[in-house]
C-alpha cells in the first residue's frame, strides 16, 4: 500500500509517495502559486500526479489524499478557514483538491500539526502516549499528539504554542500581540538578538567574521558558529536565546507533560549545542522533579520530510 502526502508551504509545494514503513519513495516539488486558491490547488494536483508518475503508481493505488497547510483547517467542513500567508479565506480545499484528483478522499491538517503526526508515526514521537514538536523556523510551530490524535482544540485552531506571551509588553510579533514566544525563541528572533549585539561586538571578531562584515548576512546559525569559535558575544546570544527557549519549553511542559518532546527546524539543526543547556534549565525550573516520569526532549528526526510523511498518514489517525 502506498500513501500521497502534501506538505504545501508559502513559496513551495512538496509532495511525497509513501509505503507502509513510512519511507519516501518518490517526490516532487514546484513553486507555491500566491495569486489565488484556485491557482494553489491546481500546481498541488499537478505535483501529486508528478509524485505519483516517479513512484510508477496511480491515483488508484493510493486509498486517500493528506495535505498539511498553513492556517486554521476546520477538518468537519474541509474548510481552510485562515492563513495569514496564502490566499485563503474560508476556502473549500478539501472540495477543490478532491475535484482535482479524480475524487479521491482528502484529509487536512495543519501543516505544523501534519508534521508532528509525522514525527510520530516514524520519527523521535513514535509510540509515545503524549507528544509534542516544536519547531523554529521563520516562526515557532507546534503540534501536540495525545493518544494517537493530533490535538486541535474545540475549532480547530489548537496548538498554536508559538503565540504564548513569555514576556509582557515585549517583543511584537508578526500575530499582532507582544512578547509571543514565536517573537524570541524563532530563527526570525534570533537573527534580530544577533543584529542587535553586534553592535556591541568588535568589527574583527568572529561574530562579524562569519557575515564577512556584512550584518545583513546574518542568519540562524550565526552566533552559534561564533560561540563555536569562543566568541564572548555569540556565546552571550546564544545564553539569551536559550533561556527564552527554554521558558516556553518550561510551559509547554507543565501544562501538558509530555512524554517526548522533539525540537525541529532551522535552529533544531543545532543539536545539543542547542538541547544540552536547554534541558538542564528545564531540568531545575519544570514544575515536578520526578526523574522516572519527566519529559525526554530531543531533535527532531524526519527534517523537511515530516510534514509529508504526517501529511500521507492522516488517514490512520487514531
Amino acid at each position: 500500500m502506498y500513501y500521497l502526502g502534501i506538505d504545501l508551504g508559502g513559496t513551495n509545494i512538496a509532495v511525497g509517495v509513501v509505503d507502509e514503513d513510512c519511507k519516501i519513495v518518490a517526490k516532487a516539488s514546484s513553486s507555491t502559486a500566491t495569486e489565488n486558491a484556485e491557482q494553489i490547488a491546481d500546481a498541488m494536483a499537478a505535483t501529486a500526479r508528478q509524485a505519483l508518475e516517479k513512484a510508477g503508481i496511480t491515483l488508484n493505488d493510493v486509498p486517500w489524499v493528506g495535505l498539511g497547510s498553513p492556517g486554521t483547517i476546520n477538518k468537519a467542513t474541509g474548510i481552510i478557514e485562515y492563513a495569514n500567508n496564502l490566499p485563503f479565506l474560508n476556502t473549500p480545499m478539501q472540495k477543490m483538491l478532491s475535484e482535482r484528483l479524480d475524487g479521491k478522499q482528502v484529509y487536512m491538517e495543519n501543516d505544523a500539526n501534519a508534521a508532528a503526526f509525522g514525527e510520530y508515526m516514524a520519527g523521535a514521537l513514535k509510540g509515545a502516549q503524549v507528544a509534542m514538536a516544536i519547531t523554529l523556523g521563520t516562526g515557532v510551530g507546534g503540534g501536540i499528539i495525545i493518544d494517537g490524535k493530533i490535538f486541535s482544540g474545540s475549532n480547530f485552531a489548537g496548538a498554536e504554542l508559538g503565540h504564548t506571551v513569555i514576556v509582557a509588553d515585549g517583543w511584537p510579533c508578526t500575530c499582532g500581540r507582544l512578547g509571543c514566544w514565536e517573537a524570541y525563541a524563532s530563527a526570525t528572533g534570533l537573527i534580530k538578538r544577533t543584529k542587535k549585539h553586534m553592535q556591541d561586538a568588535p568589527k574583527g571578531s568572529a561574530l562579524w567574521n562569519q557575515v564577512g562584515g556584512d550584518i545583513d548576512k546574518v542568519n540562524g546559525r550565526t552566533a552559534f558558529d561564533a560561540m563555536r569559535q569562543g566568541d564572548p558575544v555569540g556565546q552571550k546570544i546564544v545564553d539569551e536565546y536559550i533561556k527564552y527557549l527554554s521558558v516556553g519549553l518550561i510551559n509547554m511542559i507543565n501544562i501538558f507533560q509530555p512524554n517526548i518532546l522533539c525540537v525541529g527546524g532551522g535552529v533544531g539543526n543545532e543539536g545539543e549545542s542547542l538541547l544540552e543547556p536547554v534541558r538542564a534549565i528545564v531540568e531545575k525550573e519544570q514544575y515536578g522533579h520526578n526523574p522516572d516520569a519527566a519529559t525526554k526532549i530531543c531533535k527532531a528526526q524526519l527534517g523537511n520530510d515530516a510534514g509529508i510523511i504526517g501529511a500521507a498518514m492522516l488517514g490512520k489517525e487514531g
